[in-house]
């Protein structure tokens, strides 16, 4: 593929002057089969982490066939070494704007629990099946659709398309634009799979592991050692108390789960029947409601296992598993969340899944979660897009750039 680009010292990719910009962009069903096509798996493992370059390479070609100005920033690299980067798009000019954001990565998959190749973009039933179709690179394509209608207009505020890396595991894309100050806009919508729904709010997410250190000695004696399993069903026992704690404390009506929630993921520990368990984990998640604060659940539960131990007699490590991901929430009356209540004819809600809301918000942009697909076929063999909810999305995405980019600024 001829790609008219050249790549600066700091990841930033520039349009030669003397380079001719190709018009014609492929389909938008042919965009969607092309990243599907190319793999961008992100993962906490080595083993199945992978780069989103070449995802990242094909999005900045067609938007700069459209005459948009295009960044590419680094954003560090996985587990294995492999790049990441981010793509900063901009159409038009000057302050506000609206920026359509998503993520370029996906999750693992198991191809054989697959009724068609993953990777390979296949039609069936009206549905277009394939990994991402639905979280989320098939946003891309239809945002694409409603921005090519607008290029060679003179816009009246920007209007940025912005693609991430590893939303899906570290969420290093996000950090880094907060780290950046960039972009910056006025308005932004993530387009995850809500069935074309506005999400003004979501829960925070955290992942611990506790670790209780025992002393291995011979079963036939426990003065012989100190059992860590024994040790962590007193760790289990207050963290349940805890979620009881949170559950009283906090609530809220919009979501369908009103409480915080704590999940016990999975546990590991002892090696043989025959011998006193001297090591033992747990890791767990948490579910936060905004207005809660992840250090500070995290210090009260630091507090409490702290004195657990000492009661113990046996060290207790308290580490998170990444850094968290914050509660999201958007006024109810913000002039983003009225605006796509209008145009969709659907209230704004709330849901439980996470997004990188929280660092758009934290970069000063007016944010709702809103795009095609729906979050029960993401990360799930056979995930897919639905062709009837392309129409639809591309249309709503064509009023939005309308109304906040290329409307006068005395009726945004």
């Amino acid at each position: 593929m001829d790609r008219p680009h050249q790549t600066g010292q700091n990841g930033d990719i520039h349009r030669p002057e003397s380079t001719m910009r190709l018009r014609h962009l492929p389909s938008l069903t042919e965009q969607l089969a092309q990243l599907v096509a190319t793999p961008s798996v992100s993962a906490t493992s080595a083993a199945h982490d992978l780069g989103n370059g070449a995802v990242i390479e094909l999005l900045a070609d067609w938007l700069d066939r459209l005459g948009f100005a295009i960044e590419v920033t680094e954003a560090g690299r996985g587990p294995g070494g492999a790049a990441k980067r981010n793509l900063i798009a901009t159409l038009g000019s000057g302050p506000g704007g609206l920026v359509l954001a998503g993520h370029t990565d996906t999750v693992p998959c198991d191809p054989e629990l697959w009724r068609s190749d993953p990777f390979r973009l296949t039609e069936r039933e009206g549905r277009l099946h394939g990994l991402g179709s639905c979280d989320m690179k098939g946003f891309f394509p239809l945002a694409i659709e409603a921005a090519r209608q607008f290029a060679g207009q003179q816009l009246n505020a920007p209007l940025i398309i912005l693609a991430t890396a590893d939303e899906e595991s570290s969420m290093c894309g996000a950090r880094q634009l907060v780290a950046l100050g960039r972009p910056r806009g006025r308005h932004a919508v993530i387009g995850e799979p809500t069935g074309l729904r506005p999400v003004r709010l979501h829960k925070g997410i955290t992942m611990e592991s506790v670790r209780v250190v025992g002393q291995a000695g011979h079963s036939s004696d426990p003065a012989l050692g100190r059992n860590a399993i024994e040790g962590m069903q007193q760790v289990i026992a207050l963290l349940l108390e805890l979620r009881d704690e949170l559950g009283a404390q906090f609530h809220n009506a919009a979501f369908a789960v009103p409480t915080p929630t704590l999940n016990l993921g999975c546990i590991h520990g002892g090696d043989n029947p025959n011998r006193i368990c001297g090591d033992c984990e747990l890791q767990f998640d948490l579910r936060l409601l905004p207005g809660m604060q992840i250090d500070t659940v995290r210090q009260m539960i630091g507090e409490r296992l702290d004195r657990l131990s000492r009661q113990l007699g046996m060290p207790i490590d308290f580490q998170p598993l990444f850094p968290g991901l914050p509660a999201f929430e958007t006024a109810a009356d913000a002039g983003l969340v009225r605006l796509l209540e209008r145009l969709t004819g659907h209230a704004s809600e709330a849901v439980a899944f996470g997004t990188e809301a929280p660092f758009l918000t934290e970069l000063g942009l007016e944010t709702v979660v809103f795009g095609p697909g729906e979050i029960d076929c993401a990360h799930k063999p056979d995930e897919f897009l639905a062709l009837d909810a392309i129409r639809p999305c591309v249309d709503l995405l064509t009023d939005l750039i309308g109304q906040l980019c290329l409307a006068p600024a005395t009726t945004r």
